[in-house]
């Protein structure tokens, strides 16, 4: 989990010093980050699946294999073009890695634990996410850019060591022959995925005639993905899954969730930097304070779900993000930088108790036949809502600001946009809360007596 982070923002760091390595444009070398994210989201349900169909162990050691070769071509490319081919690969690798190791909780961690599991996955993630820029800079600094792709090199074959050593071994009466892979279903979903996470990236959430017609197809795609589920005799996704009121609200909280964590990522150094007035380095520790809370309230989190329970905790959670975002709505760029990071803080806390307690729901109960593709799919939800909040937050940010350019804005009009902003995030969390409110209903509604007797 750590590896699959670190891929995604190690890299970022690296895009100025790689326009200049290749002689490219931002847009160019902007592929090496995008490549990246497009195949870990385009194929994490499929790899899931197919985790369940074949055996979890070896397929996931074949992703931390791959991931690991793809680290070291990456390294070594001599051409952009050749570069971002091995990103994609790299990207395959990761897609492998964030799915099964989730899947894995389920059948290795007692469920009394399944909390402290998840929420140690989540202080990974963050971690990751968080050491990327700082080992980045570094890395570039004194070896040169290359370095930062041949570092996952060792660290991936450590992981290899280490999941050889202790993953346990897969069943070998796995019954195979019965269920085949969904090879029509998962070639549509890949490019139903492909075409929306295209049309967010390259639209920036302005509407043009590329991403209309990008969009146009994802949905045409979403249909017809839809009919051949129903027809398929070994469906890639059971669309009769999504009847289940818990797993449903999940993922319409987390996509919900992980838009509205991307606003922070997006407006931050934005406002940091053209409405408090500050230079690179103050702006990069004030973003780094995010992931680091992330990092320390992930594992307490999680006890804290496995003591009180997930529905409870998912609502806390909620409401913290809530909170937050309620609170930058309403600040004055006056308070400076702590009015800034204190709202940030209580948003990252509740969204580490809440991915511990949403996750945990989830995947706790989730037959062993079923865990790569749930797992796929909550991975889902959160990269799409990650990829939508750049996309749509962004050009919300844009537009409240009234300026072409933000980058050049006025102070006092950055600051108003950031309040606009996380007044829409806020906004969402709202949505999210009912969601979660309306999910909890209906199981209650299934699992009463009543119900029950009118369904026998």
């Amino acid at each position: 989990m750590l590896l699959s982070s670190l891929g995604t923002s190690i890299a970022n760091v690296g895009l100025p010093t790689l326009s200049q390595a290749f002689t490219a444009s931002f847009q160019e070398v902007q592929w090496i980050v995008l490549a990246y994210l497009l195949a870990t989201t385009i194929l994490v349900v499929s790899v899931g699946r197919l985790g369940d169909l074949i055996g979890r162990r070896r397929l996931l050691l074949a992703g931390i294999s791959l991931f690991t070769v793809a680290s070291a071509l990456c390294g070594v490319a001599p051409t952009l073009w050749l570069l971002i081919a091995a990103r994609v690969a790299q990207g395959v690798g990761a897609a492998t890695m964030m799915a099964l190791t989730m899947a894995f909780v389920g059948g290795t961690v007692p469920k009394a634990r399944t909390g402290s599991a998840m929420g140690l996955l989540g202080t990974m993630s963050a971690i990751g996410t968080a050491l990327g820029p700082s080992l980045g800079g570094v890395l570039i600094s004194v070896l040169g850019w290359r370095a930062i792709f041949l570092v996952k090199v060792p660290l991936g074959a450590l992981a290899l060591l280490l999941a050889r050593r202790h993953l346990p071994v897969d069943h070998q009466g796995r019954k195979t022959g019965r269920t085949g892979f969904d090879n029509a279903g998962t070639l549509l979903l890949a490019l139903t995925l492909a075409a929306y996470a295209l049309a967010m990236t390259a639209g920036r959430g302005r509407p043009d005639p590329l991403n209309t017609a990008l969009l146009l197809a994802a949905g045409v795609g979403a249909g017809l993905f839809v009919l051949a589920e129903r027809k398929a005799a070994s469906p890639l996704i059971r669309l009769t899954m999504f009847r289940d009121p818990m797993l449903s609200t999940s993922l319409a909280m987390s996509a919900l969730v992980s838009t509205v964590m991307m606003t922070t990522l997006v407006v931050g150094p934005f406002h940091l930097s053209r409405a408090l007035g500050l230079d690179a380095a103050p702006v990069g520790l004030a973003m780094s304070v995010g992931p680091l809370v992330a990092a320390l309230t992930g594992v307490p989190a999680g006890r804290i779900v496995d003591r009180l329970g997930t529905q409870r905790m998912t609502v806390l959670g909620l409401a913290g993000v809530a909170a937050g975002c309620s609170a930058l709505a309403v600040m004055s760029a006056s308070l400076g930088i702590a009015g800034y990071i204190a709202p940030v803080v209580v948003i990252t806390s509740g969204y580490a108790l809440f991915q511990a307690a949403n996750n945990t729901a989830v995947m706790a109960d989730v037959p062993p036949e079923r865990r790569g593709v749930v797992s796929g799919m909550l991975n889902l939800s959160r990269n799409l809502g990650l990829i939508t909040g750049a996309s749509v937050m962004g050009a919300v940010f844009t537009l409240a600001s009234g300026a072409t350019d933000v980058t050049t804005a006025r102070p006092e009009t950055v600051a108003t946009a950031t309040r606009i902003t996380f007044a829409v995030a806020a906004a969402l969390i709202v949505v999210a809360l009912a969601v979660a409110a309306g999910g909890r209903a209906l199981t209650a509604r299934r699992s009463s007596p009543e119900a029950d007797g009118l369904g026998t």
